[in-house]
Formats: C-alpha cells, structure tokens, sequence
C-alpha cells in the first residue's frame, strides 16, 4: 500500500524525505513566493541543498539555527557549508506537536595528524632523576 507521504507530493522537502540524520550542503538561499495557484502570495525563505532537488522552506527559527550553526548571519556565506538536517519530535504547528524539520552544526571529524615517522636511529634513554648533591656523611669517611 502507498504511504500518505507518497500520495501527497510536495515542492519542498519535508520529514518523510529524513528517515535519519542526513549532512547537507548548502547551495544556495532564495526568497520565492510558495502559494498555489491562485492563492494570495507567500513569500518564503528557501534553503537549497546539493544533496536534493527540492529546497527546504526555511521559517524564523530554522534561519536562526541556519545562521547559528553555520557561525554567520550573512546569507552569502551558508553557500557550500555543511549542516545535519533531522526531524525534531517537538516541533509545533497551531498548538499542536506535528514535527519538523530543523537544522543544526555539523562537527567535521579533522583529520589525524600524520604521526612523525620512526627515527633511523633509537633515542637514548632518558638519564635518570639527577641526586641532589649533599655534603659527604662521616660514615663515608670524608670529615
């Protein structure tokens, strides 16, 4: 059987699209009008990803987590960085929880340092903890 999700297709991309976590990169943001035809004109913000044809309809807290995560307020520079788009559990609509989408900092893993290789030739051991140097003792029969 057909899920509801399949049955209702969507321009834009919505929670069925993220079964999981999903890292994207941001290819570009636009405003653009998103009513059907013949409906009074809403203009919405637009997040498009390289990762999928249809853009993400950004709403005021996922601009801010947009900007947030991606460490800029300029739109300019969310082109080509990477963030995790999930589904949030909590998000709410007209008082009610109906889930959504929400974006946050994607934490790249760094590269490993490249480990210095071995020396040709082996290190000496460390010299021991230096003594103190104390007088000489009468047993030692210095006076």
């Amino acid at each position: 059987m057909a899920k509801i999700s399949d049955m209702l297709p969507s321009n834009y991309l919505k929670q069925s699209d993220f079964p999981e976590d999903y890292v994207v990169t941001v290819r570009g943001v636009e405003r653009k009008n998103i009513a059907m035809d013949g409906k009074p004109a809403e203009y919405k913000w637009l997040a498009q990803f390289a990762e999928y044809e249809k853009p993400m309809v950004l709403n005021s807290t996922n601009i801010q987590l947009m900007a947030k995560a991606i460490g800029s307020d300029d739109t300019d520079d969310w082109i080509g960085k990477q963030v995790i788009v999930y589904v949030d559990e909590n998000v709410s609509f007209g008082g009610e929880l109906v889930g959504g989408l929400r974006v946050r900092k994607h934490k790249q893993v760094p590269a490993a340092a490249p480990r210095p290789a071995p020396d040709a030739a082996p290190r000496p051991a460390p010299a021991s903890t230096p003594r103190r140097h104390e007088p000489p003792t009468m047993e030692e029969g210095v006076f």
